[in-house]
């Protein structure tokens, strides 16, 4: 594999760390969790860190949050707030303009930090991180967790080569080439920040990642007699606990669970899963369990109202307090991706499926760094998009054979112990912002990545 994350030398002192991004604890969405999680571990390590973060839950209006908290040793300072909801194009970029201003004026009115790190909620708050730079000498790492303007343009929002893309390209380009370090998500969006201009030197790729003591279970359900076997010869594995107690509370009995959880936008093919729903409406032996929020939910919302589908459940996001358990409900998992999103979006749900030993579905692009991953570890399967009833016969295949879903979650829960931990990326993290601080480039953070993939392709033969 080459060097482990904690090889990197680091310059042995503690550094003062700003993380800025839009959503942060208490809230649950992706970005909020990935950042929480590494702000504590980064202050458990001897790191001074203060977040810099909105006031109101992600996509909700009107201030909730208090303006200043202590949360896990992380000094969180709260701004502005989100005046409408996210379902418009033009009062999101409203509620993004507020909030990049409000955190600007807030950033600078801070303490100097050594370095601060830019999420992309809202787009373009690297410019935050920019200033900060420029003023104050801050080192700057910009964690492309979504790529823009790439995004709108990829879901039609805006034109390509049109006057708003060039523009926004601008500001994209002028971030890029400020940051001291781009932390890309993984290998199709790496090539994409290569495209733009930026040297591989001030690359680096740590994936997202989910913690295993937090989704400990595999499974909740037994599926069969042989599940308490397989745990007793395979100690790693999680022991079953007993029925999920989502199952009472959403009324779905012993039925065979397809969930998906988390942000439903615009870069998840709901098309290819709203053909499968089609075919399996009148089947009650399953459920679909969708948990979650995004612009692409009324749609879904709508299509299942339209077509009188009853074996759907459309729930909120859940409490992280319960996201283990919530994992765990799903007897197989799906994870989507629009073609052409390739290296813009990485849904890092797919994490939390590893976690809790579940098997994925991938339906999206095979060229896609999901897609990769699921192939290398054998922990899913991948469906090309369109293909609702390829999508229905894997379901079907999943539920008919217990043994290929335990199998694949096996193999799932096991890439994420080796590469994929919630400690292992937030190792990574630390050793790179060190580095960074001390005015030095990590390209062996990028080598590790990619040499793990190999390392998973090999290992799957």
């Amino acid at each position: 594999m080459g060097e482990s994350a904690t090889e990197i030398p680091t310059n042995g002192r503690p550094i003062s760390i700003l993380i800025v991004n839009q959503s942060f604890w208490p809230d649950v969405v992706a970005t909020a969790q990935q950042a929480h999680d590494l702000a504590k571990f980064l202050a458990a390590s001897g790191d001074k860190v203060t977040v810099l973060t909105s006031r109101s839950l992600y996509g909700r209006r009107g201030a909730r949050l208090p303006v200043r908290e202590l949360k896990d040793g992380v000094d969180i300072h709260r701004v502005s707030r989100n005046v409408f909801d996210k379902r418009g194009l033009l009062t999101r970029a409203f509620d993004y303009l507020r909030f990049n201003v409000t955190a600007a004026l807030c950033a600078l009115s801070l303490p100097r930090h050594d370095v601060v790190i830019c999420l992309t909620t809202p787009p373009f708050v690297a410019l935050v991180g920019a200033l900060l730079r420029a003023l104050k000498g801050t080192r700057f790492v910009f964690w492309t967790m979504d790529l823009y303007p790439d995004l709108p343009v990829e879901a039609g929002l805006i034109k390509r080569n049109g006057v708003a893309h060039r523009l926004l390209a601008m500001v994209d380009g002028f971030c890029l080439r400020r940051a001291d370090m781009v932390v890309t998500l993984g290998r199709c969006m790496r090539e994409r920040i290569l495209a733009k201009g930026v040297p591989a030197e001030r690359i680096a790729m740590i994936h997202p990642w989910s913690d295993p003591e937090e989704i400990p279970e595999l499974p909740v359900r037994r599926l069969e007699l042989a599940v308490d076997s397989l745990a007793t010869t395979r100690p790693s594995m999680p022991v079953p606990c007993g029925p999920n107690p989502f199952r009472k509370e959403w009324d779905l009995g012993d039925r065979f669970v397809i969930q998906y959880s988390g942000n439903f936008g615009l870069g998840h093919d709901a098309e290819t899963v709203f053909g499968a729903m089609l075919r399996m409406k009148d089947d009650d032996t399953v459920r679909w369990v969708i948990v979650g929020d995004g612009v692409m939910r009324p749609s879904v919302e709508e299509f299942v109202r339209k077509h009188d589908i009853r074996n759907v459940v459309l729930k909120p996001y859940q409490p992280r307090s319960r996201l283990g358990t919530l994992i765990s409900l799903g007897d197989v998992h799906l994870v989507l991706m629009v073609p052409g999103f390739e290296g813009v979006i990485l849904p890092s749900k797919l994490y939390g499926v590893l976690a809790a030993g579940r098997p994925a579905i991938f339906v999206g692009p095979s060229g896609s760094e999901i897609a990769r991953m699921i192939t290398e570890n054998r922990c899913g399967i991948v469906v090309p998009n369109g293909n609702s009833e390829g999508l229905v016969r894997v379901i079907d295949e999943i539920r008919r054979d217990p043994a290929l879903g335990l199998a694949l979650g096996h193999r799932g829960r096991k890439a994420l112990e080796s590469g994929y931990s919630m400690r292992h990326g937030c190792e990574m993290w630390r050793n790179l912002l060190h580095l960074v601080t001390a005015g030095r480039t990590a390209p062996a953070a990028d080598r590790r990545a990619e040499e793990r993939g190999t390392r998973n392709s090999e290992n799957s033969q």
